[in-house]
């Protein structure tokens, strides 16, 4: 899935741990990782190939270099010619997070450095997002005259609607704590902790019954939009069909039988 000429580097570096995770780094280092289209593009192709891949089991979203992502790239923003390829490239940055949204497999975003704009907008389309305390978040295009608008689409998913309008408003970092806080992230963690704590955070959830968690998965977003009677319904359809899977048989008659399920 990487750059087949060794010559090249790639923008996309992509690592299989143990277990079933894998680890997609974002490589462009000297530009902060920006989303270049080249990067985007690698994302949705790699995102797609594991998906079907029946190997995975977690996956992470982490970067190279001092930054976690700064967002799009604003040198490729301005070369653009028309307001129709411009449109082009955010919607190909939207298939990006909908394909992070919709994978079938739960994503962590290992953050170590600053997320802003769209690089926000990445760790709010994870499932789970693992913080350094030396990590900061902004969506700060107000500040240059470019609304975040598509990065308030997963922003306001994530926190209550007066933060992230805070955060729209005044383009203002926020640190890791306050992210927290909010609901952007999960947890935080000390700068030299941080890789460690993730790989055995996904290491743990990789050790689930990954049927269990992709139809788990797939259930708590499809609930999301509807009402609550409905979603009760859904649910509930839900857990009589896991009910009857293998995995939960196996889980309910270890639990009873006092040791650990064999899945």
């Amino acid at each position: 899935m990487n750059h087949p000429d060794p010559a090249i580097t790639p923008v996309l570096l992509v690592e299989r741990d143990a277990g079933g995770v894998v680890r997609l780094t974002l490589n462009r280092p000297a530009q902060r990782n920006a989303l270049s289209e080249e990067l985007l593009r690698a994302l949705k192709a790699t995102l797609g190939e594991l998906a079907a891949d029946a190997g995975v089991r977690v996956l992470v979203l982490a970067g190279a270099g001092p930054a976690f992502c700064a967002g799009h790239d604003l040198k490729e923003l301005r070369a653009l010619p028309d307001e129709a390829a411009a449109g082009a490239l955010f919607a190909l940055c939207g298939e990006v997070m909908l394909a992070l949204r919709r994978f079938p497999h739960p994503v962590i975003a290992q953050v170590h450095g600053v997320a802003t704009a769209a690089g926000c907008q990445l760790v709010a389309s994870c499932d789970m997002a693992v913080a350094s305390d030396h990590a900061r978040f902004a969506t700060p295009g107000v500040n240059i005259g470019l609304f975040c608008s598509t990065p308030a689409v997963a922003l306001t998913r994530n926190v209550a609607y007066k933060h992230a309008m805070e955060m729209l408003f005044t383009g203002e970092l926020i640190d890791a704590g306050t992210a927290q806080r909010i609901g952007l992230v999960n947890r935080v963690l000390p700068t030299g902790d941080l890789d460690r704590h993730v790989r055995e955070l996904a290491a743990q959830i990789a050790s689930r019954p990954p049927a269990v968690l992709t139809l788990g998965k797939a259930a708590v977003q499809a609930q999301l939009g509807l009402n609550e009677a409905d979603a009760y319904a859904r649910m509930g359809a839900v857990m009589a069909q896991n009910l009857l899977m293998a995995e939960a048989v196996e889980g309910i008659d270890a639990f009873l039988e006092k040791r650990p399920p064999n899945w």
